[in-house]
């Protein structure tokens, strides 16, 4: 082929470090746009962001060329430094690891609403409930012991 043609969408999820509630609901909406922003930057598209105190979901359009461990890398560093100096939360840190799904084209619109649901979704379901249903239904295997 003459071309390269992708189309390689990732549903992330990423926590605060010990899942502490340190996304204030004033300035989360502005986070949220910051990390489009940060994944602009790297040649990526946000299709959406949301999340509640203690977690991010990120349903991203990746190019091939990206490596999904740097992108998050470059993200939570960025965002970090965000906070830090524009919030002044200079104790606010990311979780170290992440999660991060595949999305087929049919499935984008359901992730899209399930992202924008998450102040509704936590209100019933914990956080680790959530992580532990993401992970057993994209087959991923994990041992509680490492997980948080």
């Amino acid at each position: 082929m003459a071309s390269t043609f992708s189309c390689l969408r990732y549903h992330i999820v990423f926590s605060t470090k010990e899942r502490r509630p340190l996304i204030r609901d004033e300035w989360r909406p502005r986070l949220h746009a910051w990390l489009g922003g940060v994944l602009r930057k790297l040649d990526g598209i946000a299709l959406n962001v949301g999340g509640v105190a203690d977690h991010v979901h990120l349903l991203a359009s990746l190019k091939p060329v990206h490596a999904i461990a740097d992108v998050m890398r470059e993200i939570k560093h960025a965002s970090s430094q965000w906070i830090h100096e524009e919030i002044g939360d200079r104790n606010f840190a990311w979780q170290e690891g992440y999660g991060a799904f595949t999305v087929s084209e049919s499935a984008i619109d359901a992730v899209k609403g399930y992202i924008d649901r998450q102040e509704e979704h936590h209100r019933r379901r914990s956080f680790q409930d959530e992580y532990h249903d993401l992970l057993r239904k994209h087959g991923v295997s994990f041992d509680e012991r490492f997980l948080w």
